[in-house]
């Protein structure tokens, strides 16, 4: 395998993602400060992750990034509100022991807005921290729960067997890790391959080869090199070279969470349709959702979408993308997105369950199960979520008929056992099932 000169200086480099213990010093310098910025305010792409750098980075994540525009399109879906701004000044408690109002509590768990629907609704929404209604911000890997909800478009039309190896698909793949797995594996991410998301070990794989080639991530030299000097160059060229079975375990046993799963979703997203993955978002969902601004994704470093994690919205288009989802697929009596394809994310089995409850980094946590690409909290009241690193969800719940939106810049990047993302997480549960409209009596 080819190496590039930049492996070697991986000791300096700060890539995809912080270690889940991160103390945040809010006495540290604003980003950005000044024309042109002072050298201490200036963010940068070795910086742009790091808080409180990340609060201007994020929500102009095409500054940092190289990305691709994904076009909205058609009429406005209406938000019409705030009609209950009251909610704001509710009185929850939070996991570091706070008793807060709502808005409060967001802010103090380092969350840059929140967006409160039920029905077509727009109860309440705040920001913080300067961001605006009007601003991008970074969804990290909500993204994978959109290209799940894309992939769902396909699967409709009888395009893909989900029981069938991605080989089938894409060729290429043959003798990677993802040969002996299905597809519908990938999309639980169960897919028993022999690579590790690793955010400490500056010499893991993770590093000198993933980091690089999704170019998410600063590494020294990594920008400068050219196709031909590297093998493994974007995204695609890792899943074909680099990810191998985990050969003492079985695909489909065990839950464990890995990006290169939605990179090869994206892959066949785009393999399968024969158009580009941000051309395909754009005319089969984002043009139909009724969305408010355009949106913007990443690209890796051959500057093919990064569908693991770089798509950028404002927030109530965040919202509203979620109320489709929670609409089984519906936006203004469209069906844009099968419901049959919508509701199997809620079919939970017994596999799905025992693989969450045997991974014990989640333990702490809430989740029922990872199904399609979405954590799930409770099927029976169409309660889940899509979670994005540093603090990004999209909460939805059939039952309250409510979604709830929120961006964050936390400065830990893992939602596992993070007292910052499940303090929002919980908030929004509580907030949830008092919305839930209680039947009249007859």
């Amino acid at each position: 395998m080819k190496t590039t000169h930049f492996s070697t200086l991986l000791v300096a480099t700060i890539f995809l993602a912080l270690p889940v213990a991160v103390c945040a010093d809010k006495t540290a310098v604003e980003p950005m400060q000044g024309v042109p910025p002072s050298r201490d305010s200036q963010v940068t792409m070795a910086n742009y992750r790091d808080y409180p750098m990340s609060q201007w980075a994020f929500r102009n994540a095409g500054a940092p990034l190289n990305v691709v525009m994904i076009p909205r399109q058609g009429d406005i879906q209406p938000l019409p509100g705030p009609l209950r701004p009251e909610l704001g000044e509710r009185e929850f408690t939070d996991l570091h022991g706070r008793k807060l109002t709502l808005d409060a509590l967001f802010e103090a768990n380092y969350a840059d807005g929140l967006v409160i629907v039920q029905g077509g609704r727009l109860l309440h929404e705040a920001y913080f921290n300067g961001f605006n209604a009007r601003a991008q911000h970074i969804w990290f890997s909500m993204t994978k729960s959109l290209v799940s909800t894309a992939f769902g478009l396909l699967v409709a039309e009888g395009k893909v067997d989900l029981q069938a190896s991605p080989v089938k698909y894409i060729p290429e793949l043959k003798g990677s890790g993802f040969e002996r797995v299905t597809i519908q594996q990938v999309l639980d991410h169960a897919t028993a391959i022999d690579f590790k998301e690793n955010y400490t070990d500056l010499n893991s794989d993770f590093a000198r080869f993933y980091a690089p080639a999704l170019n998410m991530g600063w590494v020294p030299g990594a920008a400068d090199v050219q196709p031909a000097d590297a093998e493994i160059y974007g995204v695609h060229d890792f899943l074909v070279h680099f990810v191998k079975p985990d050969t003492a375990l079985q695909p489909g046993a065990a839950f464990d969470y890995n990006s290169s799963n939605a990179d090869l979703l994206g892959w066949l997203v785009a393999r399968i349709s024969g158009e580009s993955f941000q051309d395909y978002v754009q005319q089969h969902i984002w043009a139909k959702l009724g969305a408010e601004h355009d949106a913007f994704i990443a690209v890796d470093r051959a500057y093919m979408p990064v569908v693991t994690g770089g798509m950028n919205t404002t927030l109530r288009d965040a919202a509203r993308f979620g109320m489709m989802i929670r609409d089984r697929g519906q936006v203004k009596g469209e069906q844009v997105i099968p419901a049959d394809w919508v509701d199997a994310t809620l079919e939970i089995d017994d596999t799905l369950r025992a693989n969450m409850a045997a991974n014990p980094k989640y333990s702490d946590d809430p989740w029922l199960a990872y199904h399609n690409m979405w954590w799930v909290l409770d099927d029976q009241a169409g309660e889940y979520c899509a979670v994005g690193i540093h603090g990004q969800v999209i909460y939805i719940n059939r039952s309250a008929d409510t979604v709830m939106a929120w961006f964050s810049s936390q400065p830990g990047a893992s939602a596992s056992r993070s007292k910052d993302f499940h303090s929002k997480l919980k908030a929004a549960r509580e907030l949830a099932a008092s919305l839930i409209r209680k039947p009249t009596a007859g």
